[in-house]
């Protein structure tokens, strides 16, 4: 049989082993608790599809390990805040609510992965698979849902870690604990209403939180996220790799947390 031509061949699939090989040589270890953004076509063809994937990194992250994915909410806005559509809005409900389709396929396929559990805080919710599957979504908190009482504050209290699978840089959810807990002067506060599926019926609730649809402060970059995580890449820390095709990056909460906490107040901390 002839070798195969990587220009002109179809891609051959990447096996569940292979992949967590890959995972394996970028850092991820038995037992790590890791929030993972995936963009999945970034890995090429997956013999199994993004179950296999999800399967690999499962496979070595092992029995007491847990992988997360972060959810939000799929609920328009301007559907929530039309009074002629408020009777008709679904509410949220962690079992059936789908996840945003702005975060991708991801979250939403881990979400439904049977023995996923999903955190109850709508806008900031988390799914989790694993061996501390419960205790990353309970008690999450309803308003300023990155900050400790998250799966985000969870993370980085346990020494877990994130994995930007293929994912843009400036999607890392994990930075919007460190906007919620830097010191920073007129930070955008967000009020919203949004119905909550309560002992089987609707209850319209108001929410506060950190605006995380735009950066927390005035005079940062849309992308800013990448620009940290950069920064924080060149210091050393953190490893670069590809799973399957996808450039990917791992880096432990704790420390890209306190970094970006400091990269912020550095520039953005008025004088005390």
């Amino acid at each position: 049989m002839p070798p195969r031509n990587e220009t002109t061949d179809p891609p051959s699939p990447w096996t569940r082993a292979t992949l967590a090989s890959h995972l394996q040589t970028l850092g991820l270890e038995p037992g790590d608790a890791v929030l993972a953004h995936a963009a999945l076509r970034s890995v090429g063809p997956i013999l199994g599809g993004p179950d296999a994937l999800i399967a690999a990194l499962g496979d070595v992250l092992g029995p007491d390990g847990t992988l997360l994915g972060y959810c939000d909410w799929q609920l328009a806005d301007e559907v929530r805040d039309d009074p002629a559509l408020r009777d008709q809005i679904p509410p949220f409900d962690p079992l059936r609510s789908r996840s945003a389709r702005d975060n991708g396929a991801f979250p939403e396929l881990l979400r439904t992965t049977p023995g996923a559990r999903r955190s109850g805080s709508p806008g900031a919710s988390c799914a989790a698979l694993g061996g501390r599957a419960d205790w990353f979504t309970a008690d999450h908190a309803l308003d300023y849902g990155y900050g400790p009482q998250s799966p985000f504050g969870k993370l980085v209290a346990s020494g877990g870690k994130t994995l930007m699978l293929g994912a843009p840089l400036d999607t890392m959810t994990l930075l919007h604990h460190a906007e919620h807990l830097a010191d920073l002067p007129h930070k955008r506060v967000l009020h919203y209403e949004a119905p909550l599926l309560v002992d089987g019926r609707t209850v319209w609730r108001r929410f506060e939180e950190f605006d995380t649809s735009q950066p927390v402060v005035e005079g940062l970059a849309e992308d800013f996220f990448a620009e940290i995580v950069e920064a924080f890449l060149a210091t050393g820390q953190g490893r670069r790799g590809r799973v399957g095709h996808a450039p990917s990056v791992l880096v432990e909460a704790r420390p890209m947390v306190a970094f970006a906490v400091a990269w912020l107040e550095s520039r953005f901390r008025g004088p005390r």
